[in-house]
């Protein structure tokens, strides 16, 4: 076939950003996917140019360099990939580390399979996967947990980690819940809804965070919803989109950073009551 006759968009890209988008148009997923996934690949091109990629927020609107896709089939881009892994591990947690590596490893063998590359730099990272939380790590103890609410970290994540603890609920009950669906003078959640109830922490801070919203999800993102975004999980206040497990597990992540490893959401749900009976 001559270049004539073929389609632009079945040329082989030159640049790496343009590969990308090729995949995610190619992978069939939805808005909310589609902006995780390019998120994940733009973060290893910093690593390809040998720049640092940006953290938290800044990671989401920061431009990625411009570099070709040809890179990846540099004799260093292993050894580039592998370092950045070891850099963004200690940024987050490895469940998140692990996905983002799967998500380049898959658009990697995508783009093999069309003769865009002719190695894989991603061969070795998929030979060596990364730990997993520990799955048996108990609930925190009482001096983990006073560590942590005297973190001076936002009003939302202060409200969300105590409300998870105080209430003992699953992180994914808490993160569905929306303002009207409280009862504040109570410390409880109205009838018709999942059963929670809370403490005094919670209680000093709920009335902090919604701020006279009336409806709309409790736990917000820092960010207007993207386009597509159904309208349960937007805010009619503020426009923002409700706060998703994976941004509230990596917010945990990195406010306790300080504190010591195995920090994750289901830790913060209260262990079973001490019993005082003595053999």
């Amino acid at each position: 076939m001559t270049v004539g006759t073929e389609s632009a968009a079945g040329l082989p890209p030159v640049e790496y950003a343009v590969a990308v988008e090729r995949y995610l148009a190619a992978a069939g997923l939805a808005d909310g996917s589609r902006r995780i996934y390019r998120i994940a690949l733009n973060t290893w091109a910093w690593a390809l140019a040998d720049r640092p990629a940006p953290t938290g927020p800044e990671r989401r609107r920061a431009r990625p360099p411009v570099l070709p896709l040809a890179l990846l089939d540099h004799p260093d881009a292993a050894e580039r990939l592998r370092a950045a892994a070891a850099r963004r591990g200690a940024d987050t947690d490895p469940r998140t580390l692990n996905r983002e590596l799967s998500t380049l490893r898959a658009a990697v063998a995508w783009w093999r399979a069309r003769g865009w590359l002719a190695g894989d730099p991603t061969a070795d990272l998929l030979l060596r996967p990364l730990p997993a939380p520990a799955a048996d790590a108990g609930p925190l103890g009482p001096e983990e947990l006073r560590a942590l609410f005297a973190l001076r970290a936002p009003l939302r994540e202060q409200a969300l980690w105590h409300l998870l603890h105080e209430s003992g609920a699953p992180i994914e009950t808490v993160l569905a819940l929306d303002t009207d669906h409280l009862d504040l003078p109570r410390r409880r959640t109205l009838p018709g809804y999942a059963a929670l109830h809370w403490q005094s922490g919670t209680a000093r801070l709920l009335p902090l965070l919604i701020a006279g919203r009336a409806g709309g999800p409790l736990f917000l993102t820092d960010r207007r919803a993207p386009a597509g975004t159904p309208a349960r999980d937007r805010c009619p206040h503020t426009g923002r989109a409700r706060l998703s497990y994976r941004r509230a597990a990596e917010l945990l992540t990195l406010h306790t950073r300080p504190l010591g490893h195995g920090w994750t959401l289901r830790r913060l749900r209260p262990g079973p009551p001490r019993s005082n009976h003595h053999p």
